[in-house]
């Protein structure tokens, strides 16, 4: 553990400069939200939303809570190549610390996504999207923290599947369902009441709805309090999940 932090930046530092040498990899990862704020976010311009603020307030959260959710959840897809390349198999005889192969991974997928993020926010403001800078700060932070809890368990799955097909599978039957009862792209409050009430079992919900309220300036409301306790549990069980997975498949 005390070799931990600092095995955790070799990691993270190694990851990173893989990461920025593959820039057909940075720009394809933000293609699909760059699509949908471009094509689809014009088109929410003139329909009432069910909230106060512009529909941009709306839109943009749920563009960055979608580039946190499917760019954290297949990042494993890259360690099942570097397993069967042989990568992993190689850093773990090192003396870096076990724990710190997953943390550091995680890591640089969080400053990726926060980057990526930043850009999309600024694109939105191109488009007309207005939020105070602490909002769009808080709305940033949580995107790092459920990034880097989808990220890990992301990894911690990847460690105990074979084949990137296999990885595929069970990722797209977790996160297409999560995706579409979240509201992402529209307010659950405009579905009807079963899908609504389906939809508050997702706690990605209440990321989106938190997000939206701090980019409209709303602080102190309830909706941000129970979104932020929602996502630091999540991203407690996901690490906690994903340090079992993983640390159970080095034994084996």
């Amino acid at each position: 553990m005390p070799r931990l932090p600092a095995d955790t930046a070799v990691v993270f530092g190694r990851c990173l400069r893989a990461t920025l040498r593959s820039r057909t990899n940075l720009l394809f990862g933000m293609l699909q939200p760059l699509l949908f704020l471009t094509f689809f976010g014009p088109l929410l311009t003139r329909l009432d939303l069910g909230a106060d603020g512009s529909p941009w307030q709306t839109f943009v959260p749920g563009i960055l809570v979608q580039l946190a959710l499917l760019g954290g959840s297949f990042v494993g897809l890259g360690l099942i190549v570097d397993r069967n390349l042989g990568v992993v198999d190689r850093m773990r005889a090192t003396p870096v610390a076990p724990l710190a192969l997953l943390l550091g991974r995680t890591l640089r997928d969080v400053v990726q996504l926060v980057a990526q993020s930043v850009l999309l926010v600024l694109l939105g403001f191109a488009f007309g999207l207005r939020a105070p800078l602490p909002g769009v700060l808080a709305g940033l932070a949580f995107v790092a923290v459920l990034s880097g809890a989808l990220a890990a368990l992301s990894y911690g799955l990847a460690a105990r599947l074979r084949t990137p097909p296999e990885f595929a599978a069970v990722a797209n039957t977790g996160v297409i369902p999560l995706m579409l009862l979240s509201g992402l792209l529209l307010p659950m409050s405009l579905a009807p009441g079963w899908l609504d009430g389906l939809s508050r079992a997702v706690p990605f919900r209440y990321t989106v709805d938190a997000v939206r309220e701090v980019f409209r300036g709303h602080y102190a409301a309830g909706t941000v309090g129970l979104g932020a306790a929602v996502t630091l549990a999540l991203a407690a069980l996901c690490l906690a999940a994903a340090t079992r997975l993983f640390t159970r498949a080095g034994r084996g």
